[in-house]
């Protein structure tokens, strides 16, 4: 079955007024950063915070009487699992959803709120496809594929169109690859209505499954990644060709890479992007000279992100910008020695957050102490105010980066 510009224009029509048109607007200060004119597509502003729901919809508002009494099972990693499980409980549908054992917490309690059941089988998305087919056969249930689906393609589409609409001189739009429904349908909307317009693909340097089939290569994936969205070793039948006649380049970006991006789209536009959603921005930093004077649109497709996991990049982003830096200091063991490196702290703004005493487990003179102090400053420069502060007293010090 082919996927035309017709059918996403229907789809469009399917879903006008029961989900949300999401905002297209252009982010001056990423613009600023790259060279480029940024414009941010946020599809984590969805209900279910995904653009999996516009797939998803369109496909279960195709089935028939009979189909919906049959109930369905979806597979997903979290995004498609909360979009078909929201929208099938709308339209009076039961459905059961199976997810990798280590999906995120939150999207896993999201999709179990809806009152779908989950089941939680393989330890990646391609062991849990397996789960999933084998148990739709054996419960008679009808399979809501994530991507590889003409319907779900052509849903996915209207991220596109609705781009083109607000912004119709767009000359690039960067789009993530998980299995390739995304930028299927977004790649046959966009080239029908400017043929001239640049389609650009990212993936994670650890799933490069799209990339690898388009050059002919082995597939080699590695097992973990951040943007576990798009963790997917193989594409979909029907988004292949897409891709190999319409996308014109796939572009790898590495995790800290997809890190920094997740902490620029929080800190500068407060918007909160799970790995997946972060890649295109993630890109468009990794290759500026590609993008630079274009008007670049880049889909923020989801904003699932684990809170656990936020934290953690969050405070990692402090350390790499030197905003929360640890250093090491040795002084000899006696009163008013502490006092004495904390006052010049002080002194510099420096905001001590932890100290840590190492007496026994260091390699220094007897009557001697290390500290470890963990201040907050206002970046790499106050940082290195802050070493010579201490050294102008006697105390010299060095900054500890790793464990």
């Amino acid at each position: 079955m082919s996927i035309t510009y017709r059918d996403i224009e229907k789809a469009a029509d399917q879903i006008k007024g029961v989900l949300v048109r999401t905002p297209c607007s252009v982010s001056q200060t990423l613009s600023a950063i790259t060279g480029a004119e940024i414009y941010l597509k946020f599809e984590n502003l969805q209900f279910t915070a995904a653009f999996k729901e516009r797939g998803a919809l369109v496909k279960l508002m195709s089935l028939t009487p009979e189909e919906r009494q049959q109930g369905v099972i979806a597979m997903s990693a979290g995004n498609h699992a909360q979009a078909v499980a929201y929208h099938a409980k709308r339209l009076g549908i039961k459905a059961t959803i199976v997810m990798p054992r280590f999906t995120p917490h939150v999207k896993v309690e999201r999709t179990r709120a809806t009152g779908a059941r989950v089941i939680l089988e393989g330890d990646g998305f391609d062991d849990t496809r397996a789960f999933t087919l084998t148990y739709a056969q054996e419960h008679d249930l009808l399979l809501v594929h994530p991507y590889d689906d003409p319907l779900v393609i052509a849903g996915q589409g209207t991220v596109a169109l609705e781009m083109l609409e607000d912004h119709p001189d767009l000359d690039s739009l960067i789009i993530p690859i998980g299995g390739g429904g995304l930028i299927a349908g977004c790649a046959i909307a966009a080239k029908h209505i400017n043929p001239a317009i640049e389609i650009i693909g990212v993936e994670t340097a650890q799933f490069p499954s799209m990339y690898q089939t388009i050059q002919g290569m082995e597939i080699q994936c590695g097992h973990r990644t951040m943007a576990d969205g798009i963790a997917v070793k193989q594409p979909g039948h029907f988004s292949i060709d897409i891709v190999r006649r319409l996308v014109d380049d796939i572009l790898l970006v590495e995790e800290d890479q997809i890190e920094e991006a997740v902490l620029h789209l929080l800190e500068v536009e407060k918007t909160v992007v799970e790995g997946a959603g972060a890649v295109g921005l993630a890109a468009v930093y990794k290759h500026q000279n590609l993008f630079r004077d274009k008007k670049a649109g880049i889909i923020l497709s989801g904003g699932n992100i684990d809170l656990m996991i936020l934290s953690t990049i969050i405070e990692r982003g402090l350390v790499r910008t030197g905003r929360l830096t640890r250093l090491k200091v040795e002084l000899r063991d006696v009163p008013g020695g502490l006092a004495e490196i904390t006052n010049c702290l002080a002194e510099t703004g420096a905001n001590v957050v932890e100290i840590h005493h190492h007496r026994s487990f260091v390699n220094i003179p007897l009557q001697s102490v290390e500290v470890e102090f963990v201040i907050q400053t206002r970046g790499l420069k106050h940082v290195t105010s802050a070493i010579k502060a201490l050294d102008n007293i006697g105390y010299p010090s060095r900054v500890e980066v790793g464990d």
